[in-house]
């Protein structure tokens, strides 16, 4: 024989585990719908906690989801008090000691509002702890990441192919970072670019897609950074990999030249069918 004031049995979460009574639905006699109505018990998609749904009075006839406790109302903020009254969900405090509080305010998934009293912070922590049961337990899956915000970038090719001397060729770097290949006075390689501020610059066009025998294929463009209005020296400088202060200088070169004759059989996945001057959008980390 069980004793009166033996303990609850409770689920590892603390819940009870007994099964509640049953009770029939009736509608009360000053009821404003004789729709029968009652909280409708739920758990929140995103954190597994439990949530009672109340069709809301004001509102479109959608439900709203509320902490299926009451709470003291003077640790609830005035504008995130609700009442229930007839099974209908009003948002407004109807002068008791007790109120209600929307589950989106205490949901741990959610950024907390400013303005969260302490005994509501405890309880939002102790929602965050039995989601983070849930979660060990494989019962809820965490919510997937969002995905990183996407950032515009200039598109520069990391291998452009580049027009001069009347040949194409395909560079190892981007235009603006190629090294000069030029030896300075402390015997080092010269660090500066060889696309200068100075100097005359290329241009960005879009050429047809030229195979070896210099024919092209019907349609197919590339971009090409055209230097072939440039003076017969400049292209040669280009050709040579010198930046222009090294120019006309005598000096011998510590490395070789990048440049590779551009074949599309081979070079295939260098090619670009627009020009770079518009925004590629790339995942932030890539």
């Amino acid at each position: 024989m069980c004793s009166a004031n033996a303990p609850t049995p409770r689920r590892w979460d603390g819940t009870s585990a007994r099964s509640p009574r049953s009770r029939s639905l009736r509608v009360d006699a000053d009821s404003p719908t004789r729709l029968v109505r009652s909280a409708q018990p739920g758990r929140c998609s995103d954190c597994g906690n439990r949530v009672d749904w109340h069709p809301c009075a004001d509102g479109d006839g959608r439900p709203v989801g509320l902490h299926p406790h009451e709470l003291p109302a003077a640790v609830v903020p005035a504008l995130r008090r609700w009442h229930v009254s007839s099974g209908i969900a009003h948002p407004a405090h109807d002068g008791t000691p007790w109120c209600r509080i929307p589950h989106t305010a205490l949901c741990p998934t959610r950024s907390a509002p400013t303005a969260l009293t302490p005994q509501l912070t405890t309880l939002r922590r102790h929602l965050a702890l039995h989601t983070r049961r849930l979660i060990n337990n494989g019962t809820l899956t965490a919510p997937a990441a969002p995905p990183p915000p996407e950032r515009t970038k200039p598109c520069k090719p990391a291998r452009p192919i580049a027009h001069l001397l009347g040949v194409h060729y395909i560079a190892s770097h981007p235009i603006g970072i190629i090294q000069c290949v030029a030896q300075t006075r402390q015997r080092h390689r010269c660090t500066r670019p060889i696309l200068g501020d100075q100097a005359p610059h290329g241009t960005w066009t879009l050429a047809p897609t030229t195979l070896i025998n210099h024919r092209s294929r019907p349609g197919e463009t590339m971009a090409v950074y055209n230097l072939t209005h440039l003076p017969f020296a400049e292209q040669m400088r280009w050709r040579h990999q010198h930046c222009p202060g090294h120019a006309a200088s005598s000096a011998a070169d510590l490395a070789l030249t990048e440049w590779e004759p551009f074949d599309p059989r081979l070079h295939h996945q260098h090619i670009h069918q627009r020009l770079p001057h518009g925004g590629c959008k790339q995942h932030q980390g890539a």
